[in-house]
């Protein structure tokens, strides 16, 4: 199975610190967000990656090279200034993921979640991992009934955060022009309500780093667990 991580975007919200450095390249507890899941995607298993670039691409991508030096081997896919947001990407990079289910990762994120767990083959074509709200995403995202997805606002109960993780068939963006921005979140709420969606609970750790206040206690907390990487 391959696997994508999602690294093209400007990082509004975390500049000045982007405004240099490209926001998966930001470092905590030692290492940029990026290589967290690089090495722990090479620890599960995972040796063909793809990876999508914009701004500040270059750099990106002279960091990180082919993978070689984690073990992996990275494509990259360029977008265009601006960006395609996240359907748009993935799809823009369908050449590069093959014909077989792949996961995505979102780059800015942290996650405990186990990687191998993508490798168990999913009935639905898309697969989300879903978190308990965090306090900036009090609302939530979807519902989670069974191992299935379910709009909120639709069915009773509380829903769920998505959390940047998941599970794809080729198909699910086989429909979409290539390098069109497209989000996500129209193809999910298109596809859950015919039951083509399902999901997990993730109970363990999990940060959007999405301001530079996040980035800092999400250094901390590394630093703590990981004193020898963090030196």
């Amino acid at each position: 199975m391959k696997a994508m991580i999602l690294a093209a975007g400007r990082g509004e919200r975390m500049r000045p610190l982007t405004d240099t450095t490209p926001k998966p390249l930001l470092v905590a507890g030692g290492k940029p967000l990026i290589v967290w899941h690089i090495e722990r995607l090479a620890a599960s298993g995972f040796r063909e990656l793809v990876i999508n670039r914009a701004h500040l691409g270059h750099v990106l991508e002279a960091t990180l090279g082919d993978g070689s030096q984690f073990g992996v081997r990275i494509r990259w896919s360029p977008e265009p200034p601006g960006a395609l947001e996240t359907a748009g990407g993935i799809a823009n990079a369908l050449a590069l993921l093959g014909d077989t289910p792949f996961l995505v990762v979102n780059g800015d994120i942290w996650c405990d979640w186990d990687f191998r767990r993508a490798l168990t083959p999913q009935k639905a074509p898309a697969h989300l991992v879903m978190i308990d709200n965090p306090a900036h995403h009090a609302g939530g995202d979807f519902l989670l009934q069974g191992d299935r997805l379910a709009l909120a606002g639709h069915s009773d109960g509380k829903a769920l955060t998505y959390a940047g993780i998941g599970i794809f068939s080729p198909a699910f963006f086989a429909d979409l022009p290539r390098g069109a921005a497209m989000k996500l979140r129209p193809l999910l709420d298109t596809a859950i309500p015919k039951g083509l969606v399902s999901g997990e609970h993730h109970r363990g750790a999990w940060v959007d780093v999405g301001t530079p206040e996040r980035l800092a206690e999400l250094d901390r907390q590394l630093s703590s667990l990981h004193p020898e990487v963090a030196r």
